[in-house]
């Protein structure tokens, strides 16, 4: 993976060289700014509105990079999460693709999908443009020659889009790493997917206290909209939210309790989900939170293999995930090599709030029963807090009188 070698400004522009030409753009002048360049009065104004013109020219995506996918067509052969149908783009760099996908007929997301191997039991989709909003059959995704990426529907609204039309956009790249860039003649960003995170980061995504920062799980499985479950970046260090029944979201871990200090920092203006060697050989990695300012992290896990393509995920339980996809193995290279709640976690499976439902016994991460009137029953996703009806008024005064309360 030499991609972690290079900056990416350097492998935009050696990516454009590789593509070779394109010399400089210069207008033919009209009968006007003939004459107007005969005046002595004129040239240094000339000169400055020939250079504007040329900039403008050059700052336009090229005919041949621009592109226009619509969602139709038969749909493709494999598995994927959430058991999602999807249609390939062309939009690819290795082992992500942007694909059209859905769960729900008629309802399509345009999002990146982490697999290359026919033989992966199963294809994660780890990033979606259009979060929450959906579009639907021969929808458009368009990028044009003003350097704008935009998603719209087959009518021409426009449900998302980067906001880049004629800010000096000149090409766009699926990076190795899962980042979705839009660059500028200089090979400099101009707009990256990584500052628009969902459910997931990246190794060497950011989370930064000025944003983004969080993640936000998914509603559910059919639901691809922002779910209950946020990790936030604080002042002090991560802290998990639940929302639901509460106005205000309630912790279900913080920085605060922090056994062995795990997810605590000194002062983390920015986080970053890394993946390291730490042996010049590369047999053992290091999957970690990394406190850019003074260089603090917290371990979560140490794969015995390259685990440069890892992401760690929020999930619809709450819990938080890292997944590594290792392509050299043949089959299944995707593994969970961290779970927050879990045995050698941060804490246990039994402390994540949604395991067992809201009245369900956990024992050795396992539900094992559910409390009942006629006492512990077997567990099952239906146990919940039986109903007791409507109180009638002074029931409760009169019934504590009789009994001498």
């Amino acid at each position: 993976h030499t991609h972690r070698s290079h900056t990416t400004a350097a492998l935009l522009l050696h990516s454009r060289r590789a593509k070779g030409g394109g010399g400089t753009y210069r207008p033919k002048p009209t009968p006007a700014a003939m004459a107007a360049a005969s005046s002595p009065a004129m040239p240094s104004l000339l000169f400055f509105l020939f250079s504007v013109a040329a900039t403008t020219a050059l700052a336009l995506v090229p005919a041949n990079e621009t592109f226009q996918n619509v969602n139709d067509g038969e749909f493709g052969p494999y598995i994927t999460e959430y058991g999602d149908s999807y249609r390939t783009t062309s939009l690819f760099g290795a082992p992500y693709q942007l694909m059209w996908h859905n769960s729900t007929p008629g309802q399509f997301y345009i999002g990146l999908r982490m697999g290359l191997q026919r033989s992966e039991p199963l294809f994660r989709w780890v990033w979606d443009a259009n979060r929450g909003r959906p579009v639907g059959e021969n929808a458009t995704l368009t990028f044009g020659t003003d350097g704008n990426l935009v998603l719209a529907e087959a009518d021409g609204r426009v449900v998302w889009s980067t906001g880049t039309a004629n800010k000096g956009v000149v090409g766009i790249r699926l990076l190795s790493v899962g980042n979705i860039v839009l660059y500028d003649k200089q090979g400099k960003l101009v707009w990256q997917s990584f500052d628009y995170p969902t459910d997931t980061l990246f190794a060497s995504q950011s989370l930064r206290l000025t944003g983004p920062s969080k993640l936000v799980s998914r509603k559910s499985e059919q639901d691809n909209s922002e779910g209950k479950y946020s990790l936030v970046l604080e002042r002090r260090g991560l802290a998990l939210y639940m929302g639901g029944a509460s106005p205000k979201p309630l912790p279900y871990y913080n920085y605060l309790g922090a056994p062995f200090g795990r997810f605590t920092f000194t002062k983390p203006t920015n986080i970053t989900f890394t993946a390291k060697p730490e042996t010049e050989d590369n047999f053992a990695w290091r999957l970690q939170l990394l406190e850019q300012d003074d260089g603090g992290a917290s371990i979560l896990a140490r794969p015995k293999y390259n685990a440069t393509l890892s992401i760690l995920r929020l999930q619809t339980d709450g819990n938080l995930v890292a997944y590594t996809y290792y392509d050299p193995v043949d089959s299944q290279p995707t593994e969970r090599t961290f779970a927050f709640f879990s045995e050698g976690g941060v804490l246990g499976g039994c402390e994540l709030p949604s395991k067992c439902g809201s009245l369900g016994v956990c024992e050795d991460e396992m539900c094992v029963a559910c409390p009942t009137p006629r006492g512990l029953l077997g567990w099952s996703k239906s146990c919940s807090p039986t109903s007791g009806g409507a109180c009638k008024p002074g029931a409760g005064a009169g019934a504590g009188a009789g009994a001498g309360a």
